[in-house]
């Protein structure tokens, strides 16, 4: 078995506990970098990566609170927590 999938697996048993931390989480970290990008100017370019970001976590939230399938929840806070990271080094360390 691959990380993912045993992680997959985790995630599937303790939805409860983990869609809570998810929740909290990726809000907190999805502030951030919109924190950072804001902190560099409102041009078109920091708008367009404040609004991917935006978008993609409240999908994840809007995901668990619809109950939509656990794969699909976590495939998507996989992606959030990726696009917060890269999006928070583009704004803080590059730029």
């Amino acid at each position: 078995m691959t990380l993912y999938t045993k992680t997959l697996a985790d995630f599937d048993n303790n939805f409860i506990g983990y869609a809570t931390l998810i929740i909290i989480g990726q809000s907190c970290l999805g502030a951030v970098a919109a924190m950072n990008i804001l902190k560099n100017g409102t041009s078109v370019a920091q708008m367009i990566q404040l609004a991917l970001i935006v978008v993609l976590c409240m999908l994840v939230n809007t995901s668990i609170l619809a109950q939509m399938k656990h794969k699909v929840i976590f495939n998507l806070t996989i992606a959030s927590v990726l696009l917060s990271a890269l999006l928070i080094f583009i704004n803080a360390i590059i730029i």
